[in-house]
């Protein structure tokens, strides 16, 4: 039966290696930070847990609207209008200078704010010039994210790996040298790991634009962009489709986000518990994210073809990979809960709560994987605005008040925070392939695209 799927998972997979090679590389220098940080001391780990939380609401703000330019691109392609794709371009070059400005100015403001978010004060006070220093590499990220998108909207995950893993290699030497002070540098600890981020990210739009200029398919694209215009109409669709996935991605990490501040509350121990899991969790989202990404492009390229057949196979399958890949990693958090956080952090309670926290991780893997591969295929077909509503109820007003209920109510503590994680993505997971099956799924790509 699987059989028939099986040119779909070659084809699937050829695009996704890139994407997730691309994923998994920005987790692993997440890790790979959360480690050297985590033998500095167990308050750095908090406060970068505190820090990080706060950055990524900002950051996937951004990221999620540029998000919304790949599904557009990949039915010009689709149809195989040029000049089209290079309008599309050029409106997305606009967008995002507008959106960099402003997430950069919201997140620089709110470092104020970080010292009365009832965090101990040792933590907050390590965390705010690292989190300035994070603000500051937004700006090169997100021209970064846009060129990543147009190229994969192009068919081009390549490029984009190159650029991701070339800076990742970086950034691990920089915090080798600024963390532990080697090489006549000073010891910076915590602050040397902002810097490296710093000084890799700007790395990483430089890399990927000149890689855009070596490729023929691509450049052919940029070379239409001096004559067109930007157009206001073309911007606003761009936003149209990008701020509800934005809505929805912010929604989700905000949970999260929120979580950790909860945890804060608790105390350091259990934020650096909680960093340290998130980071695993999030390291094995990261690849299913991917092979969605993948999703994204292929069925947006079979819906600009009038290709209904092929686009429901890359469906199936797309579905059939993540979760079987989160399964085994559910297992695998389960059976090595208590070995995979001495990776991170020499504390034997940080140790302790992170073994507890990866069970629950273990729990919500299919969850997460059903949610993220539902939401690719969605994004596919451009349908953005009811997936983001449905985000907003499972994360905002069914999984955030479970995991304060539990944890504070019923007195369970750290868990209580992550069985709210499960409650809500199992509840997104649910509703996004509900979706799927009742009203996108058995559509020709002509209703789909019109509601």
């Amino acid at each position: 039966m699987l059989s028939k799927y099986y040119p779909y998972y070659q084809r699937l997979l050829k695009l996704a290696v890139p994407l997730v090679l691309t994923q998994a590389g920005q987790m692993i220098v997440h890790l790979v930070d959360n480690a050297m940080v985590g033998r500095v001391g167990t308050t750095e780990l908090a406060a970068a847990s505190f820090a990080n939380s706060i950055f990524m609401i900002g950051m996937i703000f951004g990221i999620g609207i540029f998000i919304g330019i790949t599904p557009i691109i990949g039915k010009a392609l689709g149809q195989n209008t040029p000049n089209h794709i290079a309008q599309i371009i050029k409106n997305g070059l606009a967008l995002s200078a507008l959106i960099t400005a402003l997430v950069f100015i919201v997140m620089w403001m709110v470092s104020y704010l970080m010292p009365y978010m009832k965090q101990p004060e040792a933590v907050y006070k390590m965390a705010v010039p690292y989190y300035q220093l994070l603000s500051y590499s937004l700006i090169p990220l997100f021209i970064f994210m846009l060129f990543k998108q147009i190229g994969e909207g192009l068919g081009n995950t390549v490029i984009a790996m190159i650029a991701t893993i070339t800076s990742n290699i970086l950034n691990i030497g920089l915090n080798w040298v600024l963390i532990f002070g080697k090489l006549g540098f000073p010891e910076l600890g915590l602050l040397g790991a902002g810097y490296a981020t710093l000084i890799s990210r700007i790395t990483m739009p430089i890399l990927i634009y000149f890689g855009f200029k070596a490729t023929q398919s691509i450049n052919d694209y940029l070379k239409l962009l001096p004559g067109v215009k930007t157009q206001w109409q073309g911007i606003k669709k761009i936003f149209a489709v990008g701020f509800p996935i934005s809505g929805q991605m912010l929604v989700e990490i905000s949970t999260f986000s929120l979580g950790a501040i909860m945890m804060g509350w608790i105390g350091d121990v259990e934020l650096a518990a909680h960093q340290v899991a998130l980071g695993l969790a999030s390291f094995t989202f990261m690849v299913a994210n991917g092979i969605a990404m993948a999703t994204t492009i292929r069925v947006s390229h079979q819906i600009g073809q009038h290709d209904y057949k092929s686009m429901k196979n890359v469906s199936l399958s797309a579905v059939h990979l993540v979760l079987a890949y989160m399964l085994l990693c559910g297992i695998g958090f389960i059976v090595f809960r208590h070995q995979l956080p001495r990776l991170f952090s020499p504390d034997p309670l940080v140790i302790k709560q992170t073994a507890s926290l990866l069970v629950i991780a273990g729990l919500f893997q299919l969850f997460d994987g059903l949610q993220v591969v539902s939401l690719g295929i969605l994004r596919g077909f451009s349908d953005v605005k009811k997936p983001m509503i449905m985000a907003g109820i499972s994360y905002m007003l069914i999984g955030l008040p479970t995991s304060y209920l539990f944890a504070f109510t019923f007195n369970f503590g750290p868990e209580g925070i992550w069985l709210g994680f499960v409650t809500g993505l199992g509840t997104a997971g649910l509703m996004f392939a509900r979706r799927i099956i009742k009203n996108k799924i058995n559509e020709t790509p002509a209703e789909a695209n019109n509601e």
